[in-house]
């Protein structure tokens, strides 16, 4: 409310000085009309920007940690050891001895031996003895005799041939037109004070007196004409002749060598050899070889050694081990591990989240009006305008809610194509502000 009702003040003092002025000028001479400039201002803001930055703090910690030590225990305890003794005893047995007598046996054997007796026999057969006879026959065959003969044959090659056609090429024959197109101006937002007025309650009837506020006026700027080069096509149909070479078939009458057979009987007389068997009777003389089996009686004695057992009493000594457990008490050393717990102290880094704030420094370009009088036109010449020089009106904050702007570090660079950006969002706070 505060930030509304300064607004108002300085439209207030600024717009009865433009007025009066106006009547003057109208009272004395020329008339003159106020144009409104916009100009950019840089300024510079410092903001204080927080950091975080990582502590390490050191802190003792205790830890506990386990030592294993060895100690050596006595460990007694009793074992049994066998003891091995040895004795002699008395055996008694019977054996049978064998006692091995040579007697002569009769191994008398007969023995059929075969004596061969060799005789010749007289021995008919017959045999077949070949008779070569030669004699002529006719052979008769069919041969064939290649006969020439000439002979026309047709004969079809492939010729190309060059046919011109013609086909139908567009092209583009168009011209650069001027092309006029009207872009909208842009939309500049203003504060304009709304003066207070009385509200009848149409409930109650009673009438309230309302205040008067400023509040924000969206008005498009003039509309900005462009001409652009624009090509407007015109297409045009030519007939270009091309050739071609076209296959075609053509017939010829080409002379050919045919080899025709002819049959033809050939007779000749061929010497044939026939053969014939002849049967004739044979005698030869076969030695034949007849065994005959002769029996020889042939003697053999042959020794013969029995054996018969003899008891016979024997006395022998056998040793005999015995084993007994004698008791004896052993001591032996048996390692014990035993653990215990050690405390030790340790120094540890612990980090730790603590907050800086840093000052940056951002720069904003801020709209400031600037107003030139203009003299009006008068017999259709338009004089030289002369400047006003209009107060600067004192940097207000936004209204809240309306162009928040968030500024820049200044060590990023603006590049051209963001300062317009930057000046349609950041004008909205001031260079809206109407002071006539």
């Amino acid at each position: 409310m505060k930030t509304i009702l300064l607004f108002a003040a300085v439209s207030a003092q600024i717009v009865l000085p433009a007025a009066g002025a106006r009547a003057q000028c109208c009272s004395c001479g020329p008339e003159y009309k106020i144009v409104c400039q916009t100009v950019w201002e840089e300024r510079q803001f410092t903001v204080n920007r927080v950091e975080h930055e990582t502590v390490y703090e050191s802190q003792q910690v205790t830890t506990c940690h386990p030592v294993v030590e060895t100690q050596m225990h006595e460990h007694r305890y009793t074992v049994c050891r066998p003891v091995t003794e040895t004795s002699e005893r008395e055996e008694r047995c019977t054996v049978l001895k064998p006692v091995y007598e040579t007697q002569m046996h009769d191994c008398s054997y007969d023995v059929t031996r075969m004596v061969a007796e060799t005789t010749e026999h007289e021995q008919h057969y017959t045999v077949a003895r070949p008779v070569v006879e030669t004699h002529e026959e006719e052979q008769r065959y069919t041969v064939c005799r290649p006969v020439m003969e000439t002979a026309e044959r047709e004969i079809c090659r492939t010729v190309a041939e060059p046919v011109t056609t013609y086909r139908t090429c567009y092209a583009d024959e168009g011209h650069f037109i001027d092309q006029t197109t009207t872009h909208p101006g842009p939309t500049c937002c203003h504060m304009v004070w709304q003066p207070g007025q009385c509200i009848t309650d149409p409930n109650t009837g009673c009438t309230t007196y309302q205040p008067g506020t400023c509040r924000w006026v969206c008005e498009q700027g003039p509309s900005q004409t462009v001409v652009c080069h624009v090509w407007q096509p015109n297409v045009v149909a030519h007939q270009v002749p091309q050739t071609c070479l076209v296959p075609r078939v053509v017939t010829e009458k080409v002379p050919v060598q045919v080899c025709r057979l002819v049959q033809q009987e050939v007779v000749q007389k061929v010497p044939v050899q026939s053969c014939r068997m002849v049967e004739e009777e044979r005698v030869c003389k076969v030695p034949v070889t007849i065994c005959r089996p002769v029996v020889e009686h042939v003697e053999r004695k042959v020794p013969v050694q029995v054996c018969h057992m003899v008891p016979q009493e024997l006395v022998r000594k056998v040793p005999v081990v015995t084993c007994r457990l004698v008791t004896e008490e052993r001591v032996e050393q048996v390692p014990v591990q035993t653990c215990r717990m050690v405390t030790e102290q340790h120094t540890i880094q612990v980090p730790r989240c603590v907050e800086k704030i840093v000052p940056t420094t951002f720069t904003c370009r801020i709209p400031r009006l600037v107003m030139t009088k203009v003299p009006c036109q008068s017999d259709g010449v338009p004089p030289a305008a002369s400047p006003v020089p209009a107060p600067t009106p004192p940097s207000l904050p936004p209204p809240p809610g309306v162009g928040s702007v968030e500024p820049r570090p200044t060590t990023a660079t603006t590049s051209p194509s963001s300062v317009p950006q930057q000046a349609s969002v950041a004008k909205q706070p001031t260079a809206g502000v109407s002071y006539f």
